[in-house]
């Protein structure tokens, strides 16, 4: 009794050169069948290219793949260092014309303040017109502290809608920047350019040094993206239009 070949349970002769499935070299794709290739995969952009995942820095070259925008340019510390100063400037130029108006209002008062040195010091026109004085005095006072409350809240209004709504400040645009979300592409919304404006504002409390280490973080970031960590916290990008 002989015993056939356990690969062929069912004792069918095989021709020995017919290739069995599995073995051996790969067969060829039957034609108009695309071959799938081997070795690494091809550039971003070109035909049949493996799509780039959101956030995908892209050989650390300056570009960076974003959902709905496809692959941008990082904006580099060079233009936001000069987006940020065309915005300072703008942001000074109302100051000094605030601080012009203020200081005139300033002469005003104090000239309109009467003169006390001429009055009995115990008479009570004298006690009337040291009141007047005090009065006045607060006043001004007042005034100029509440032109610095105006000044501080039209600062963050700028920063925090322009970014938020429009996706970039008149320096931005003027140098051909914009913020947008790193997941989405999309603008920050409110909560996203509150926190980027936050952040800074925060770090100036402790002599400005926190806001000047907020806008040299870029610096610090080893992923290639150029992101401060007011961007981090915000999940926003720098990027050229």
């Amino acid at each position: 009794m002989s015993f056939g070949d356990p690969n062929n349970p069912y004792g069918q002769p095989q021709d020995p050169n017919q290739q069995q499935p599995g073995y051996g070299y790969p067969q060829q794709a039957p034609q108009g069948v695309p071959q799938q290739g081997y070795g690494y995969p091809q550039q971003p952009g070109a035909p049949g290219a493996y799509p780039q995942a959101p956030g995908t820095i892209q050989a650390n070259n300056g570009y960076i793949s974003v959902h709905g925008l496809g692959t941008v340019q990082v904006a580099s510390m060079g233009l936001r260092f000069g987006a940020r100063l065309i915005d300072s400037l703008a942001i000074g130029v109302v100051y000094w014309v605030l601080s012009a108006i203020g200081l005139a209002g300033l002469v005003g008062a104090s000239n309109s303040i009467d003169d006390c040195t001429g009055l009995d010091p115990m008479s009570s026109a004298y006690s009337t017109c040291i009141n007047d004085q005090a009065e006045a005095a607060g006043g001004i006072i007042a005034a100029f502290f509440a032109a610095l409350f105006l000044l501080f809240i039209a600062t963050m209004l700028y920063e925090w809608l322009m970014i938020a709504f429009v996706g970039a400040t008149l320096g931005k645009m003027a140098l051909g920047l914009r913020v947008v979300k790193e997941n989405t592409g999309g603008k920050p919304g409110l909560g996203g350019g509150f926190i980027r404006w936050i952040i800074p504002m925060v770090g100036a409390i402790v002599c400005g040094i926190g806001q000047l280490l907020v806008y040299l973080s870029p610096f610090f970031d080893s992923t290639g993206k150029t992101q401060g960590w007011h961007d981090r916290a915000a999940g926003t990008l720098v990027i050229k239009k």
